[in-house]
C-alpha cells in the first residue's frame, strides 16, 4: 500500500498519556486527510466521530494492540486539522510500538506543545486559552484548576477583548478628531473621551488585581521557618500542615535538614520549609543542615522568624541571625510558647512596622493569626470565581497597558500623543491573546508544554 502520509509530510504524532503503566494509553496524530493513514494502521477507514474497535497492525500485518480509534476530521477538531486518537492498552512498550508504527507511516514526532500550537495557529484557541491547557495540567490546587478551566473556556480572553474594543472605539474617536483640529477640545468633551478613558483604566486595574491573585495560585509562596534550635519551628510546620510532618522533641538540633511541605490557604499553595536551628555547632551533619538553611532563606518570599517566649536566659544569636536575613523578603516575627510564658495570643507591630504574632504552636493557639498574615502578605482577598490564572507575561502586558492608559490621561492637550498611547495600550493587550506575538515568543511558550499536548 502506498504510504498514505507521503502527501502530508507535516503529519505529527506523539503519546498523549503520561509515562508509565495504565489501563489505557493514547497516541495522538494530527495532519491533513488522515483517513488513509487510519486505514493503513487498522485495515479500514474510520467513520468521523465514532468510536471504532480496531486492531492496530505493523507493516507485516501483525497485531500490535487492540483498542479504540477515533477520527476527528478538520476543521472541527482540537488542532483544526484531521486528528486521530488511538486508544490502546497503557503499557509503555505497547505505546512505543504504536507510535513507531505511526512514524513508519510518515508522521514525525511532535514537538512539545505542538498540538496546542497548531490549535492556536489554526484559530481554534487564542494564546491565553492555549496556555490554560498547560495550566490545567499543572494545577496544584482545586482553585487553580477551576481558574484554568475558566481561561480555557475563554473568560479571560473575553475580558481582554472587551477592553480592546473600548480602546479601539476611543482611538477611532480621537483619530477622527485629529482631522478637525479647530474642534478638538469641544468634540472630545461632547464624546466623553476622558470619562471613557477612566472606565478603561478601572477595568484594567480590576483585571490586573485578579490576575495577581491568579499568579499566586500558579506559583504560591516560599515560606521559610527560621530560628534557633528548639524554638518550635517543627511544631508550627505541623500545625500549618494539619498533621505531624516533622519530628518534635525537646532536644535542640532535632531538625538537621530542610523539610518541605506544601499546604493550601484559600487555594493558594504555600511551600513551607522547616529548617535546621541556627547556632554555632561542631557537629558536621548539623553544620551542613545550617548551611542549607541559609540557602533556603536566600530564596524565601516570606520568613517566619520564630522566638521562644519562655526563654529565661538571653541569647546573643538573634541579633546575628537577624542581621543576615535578606532585606527584600517579607518577615513575620512569631513569638512562640506563650503558654509557658503566661502570654495571650495576639497580633501587634514593632517599632520598625514589622508584624509580631504571639502563638503557642504545639497547642495550635494563634495559628489562625499566622494563616491570616500569610494571606495578607500574599495580597490575597476574595474574588469568588473571578480569579484569573495569570502568567508573568500576562501581568507584564497588563501593567504595560495600564501605564499607557494612565499616560494617555496626561496627554489630552496633545491628541497625537494621546492616540499613540491608546495604540500602545491596545498592542500590549494583544500580546495576551496572541494578536501581537513574535514567533520567538510563541516558540518559548509552547516549548514548555508536554509532548502530546
Amino acid at each position: 500500500m502506498q504510504n498514505p502520509a507521503a502527501r502530508t509530510p507535516d503529519t505529527i504524532a506523539a503519546i498523549a498519556t503520561a509515562p508509565g503503566r495504565g489501563g489505557i494509553g493514547v497516541v495522538r496524530v494530527s495532519g491533513a486527510s488522515l483517513s488513509e493513514f487510519a486505514a493503513a494502521l487498522c485495515g479500514r477507514a474510520p467513520q468521523p466521530r465514532k468510536a471504532m474497535l480496531a486492531t492496530f497492525t505493523d507493516a507485516a500485518g501483525e497485531a500490535i494492540d487492540q483498542g479504540i480509534l477515533l477520527h476527528f476530521p478538520g476543521p472541527a477538531s482540537f488542532t483544526g486539522e484531521d486528528v486521530l486518537e488511538l486508544q490502546g492498552h497503557g503499557g509503555p512498550v505497547v505505546m512505543q510500538m504504536l507510535l513507531a508504527r505511526c512514524l513508519e507511516l510518515g508522521a514525525r514526532l511532535a514537538e512539545p506543545g505542538e498540538f496546542t500550537r497548531r490549535a492556536f495557529l489554526n484559530g481554534k484557541l487564542d494564546l491565553a486559552q492555549a496556555e490554560s491547557v498547560a495550566d490545567l495540567i499543572e494545577a496544584s490546587t482545586a482553585a487553580a484548576a477551576r481558574s484554568a478551566v475558566r481561561s480555557l473556556s475563554g473568560r479571560f480572553s473575553e475580558e481582554i477583548h472587551r477592553i480592546v474594543d473600548a480602546l479601539i472605539d476611543l482611538r477611532m474617536l480621537v483619530e477622527a478628531t485629529l482631522d478637525f483640529p479647530e474642534e478638538e477640545i469641544e468634540f472630545l468633551e461632547r464624546a466623553r473621551a476622558m470619562p471613557r478613558l477612566e472606565e478603561i483604566r478601572d477595568k484594567l486595574e480590576s483585571v490586573l488585581d485578579r490576575a495577581r491573585q491568579g499568579a499566586l495560585l500558579r506559583s504560591g509562596l516560599n515560606v521559610v521557618l527560621v530560628g534557633e534550635p528548639n524554638v518550635g519551628k517543627s511544631s508550627l510546620l505541623n500545625q500549618l500542615a494539619g498533621e505531624d510532618r516533622a519530628i518534635v522533641t525537646d532536644i535542640a538540633g532535632t531538625t538537621r535538614d530542610a523539610l518541605r511541605e506544601t499546604i493550601q490557604i484559600e487555594g493558594i499553595p504555600l511551600h513551607i520549609i522547616d529548617t535546621a536551628g541556627l547556632r554555632e555547632t561542631a557537629d558536621t551533619v548539623e553544620r551542613i543542615g545550617i548551611e542549607r538553611t541559609w540557602r533556603e532563606i536566600e530564596r524565601a518570599d516570606v520568613i517566619l522568624r520564630l522566638i521562644d517566649a519562655s526563654a529565661t536566659t538571653p541569647d546573643s544569636a538573634p541579633e546575628t541571625i537577624d542581621a543576615r536575613l535578606p532585606r527584600d523578603a517579607e518577615r513575620i516575627t512569631v513569638v512562640n510558647k506563650i503558654d509557658l510564658a503566661g502570654l495571650e495570643a495576639g497580633r501587634s507591630e514593632d517599632e520598625s512596622g514589622r508584624v509580631r504574632l504571639q502563638v503557642a504552636a504545639r497547642h495550635g493557639t494563634g495559628i489562625d493569626l499566622v494563616r491570616a498574615e500569610l494571606l495578607r502578605i500574599a495580597g490575597w482577598h476574595a474574588h469568588g470565581e473571578d480569579v484569573i490564572l495569570a502568567r508573568e507575561r500576562h501581568l507584564h502586558a497588563l501593567r504595560a497597558a495600564l501605564a499607557h492608559v494612565e499616560s494617555a490621561a496626561t496627554q489630552s492637550a496633545a491628541l497625537e500623543l494621546f492616540a499613540e498611547e491608546l495604540r500602545l495600550a491596545q498592542e500590549s493587550l494583544g500580546e495576551i491573546t496572541g494578536e501581537f506575538s513574535a514567533d520567538d515568543l510563541l516558540g518559548v511558550i509552547f516549548s514548555r508544554f508536554c509532548i502530546g499536548k
